[in-house]
């Protein structure tokens, strides 16, 4: 696993799921953790029971000023940021383009995709200043295969992925780390407003079937370590068994 003791990694969508298990893994593994979601309450009380080596700040990414103000903290109480995940995002309202609501399709674009943009955007100038920096973007099998009622979440993703590309295109020749991690169906509340919806084969799947949140966060880990640099900016997923063999997973 890679040794990130000392370093800080910002991660969006803090509150639960992927995000969390990530700030509590990476703390113990000796980083400063800067926790960032719309539920300040939540994140407060997560960086409360993780310790000094958290914060957490109040952020809805998409608002680039909230991003940028994420930032400048974290910068102002650790003294910089070597590595962003970027984890937030929502599959509500999941509807057929045809009964699709527009402000709430555009909502989710605002969050997945533009708040990928945000973080990026914030996070990148002082990266590039310090002379390096690990960016990993939390993306899914969505982002390329089309399914029923994720219009929204698909093109989301689509264009995530893509800008992780394009991230990467800018930033390896200045010291940056660029990729992406598509874990496959977690089991977190994402997968309980989808089974809720009853729309496509990912619904109709059992909790079982759905890996720990635990599980992208020991990738996310592995992915912060020279083992993977063979892997910049290219997209990972979690269902490969050779992936998992390096994590340990298996």
């Amino acid at each position: 696993m890679a040794d990130v003791t000392g370093k800080t990694v910002l991660i969006t969508g803090a509150s639960r799921g992927i995000g969390e298990a990530t700030a509590r893994l990476f703390a113990q593994k000796g980083a400063h953790v800067v926790l960032t979601a719309r539920s300040a309450a939540v994140i407060d009380e997560i960086a409360r029971d993780i310790g000094e080596n958290a914060m957490a700040v109040a952020c809805d990414v998409a608002n680039y000023g909230d991003m940028r103000n994420a930032v400048e903290h974290a910068v102002g109480r650790f003294g910089g940021i070597d590595i962003l995940i970027g984890n937030a995002g929502v599959i509500e309202p999941v509807a057929m383009l045809a009964e699709s609501d527009p402000a709430a399709w555009g909502q989710a674009i605002d969050i997945n995709l533009k708040g990928v943009y945000h973080g990026m955007r914030a996070v990148m100038p002082h990266m590039l200043e310090q002379g390096h920096g690990t960016i990993i973007t939390i993306s899914s099998g969505a982002a390329h295969n089309a399914l029923e009622g994720w219009s929204h979440y698909c093109a989301s993703k689509a264009g995530a992925a893509m800008m992780t590309k394009a991230a990467h295109v800018e930033g390896a020749g200045h010291g940056l780390r660029v990729m992406g991690l598509s874990p496959g169906t977690v089991a977190t509340q994402m997968q309980r407003e989808i089974k809720a919806s009853g729309v496509n084969p990912v619904s109709q799947m059992s909790w079982e079937d759905h890996i720990p949140a635990e599980w992208p966060a020991r990738a996310l880990l592995w992915m912060c370590g020279p083992e993977a640099d063979g892997h910049l900016g290219q997209e990972l997923a979690l269902r490969d068994e050779a992936l998992r063999r390096k994590v340990g997973l298996i």
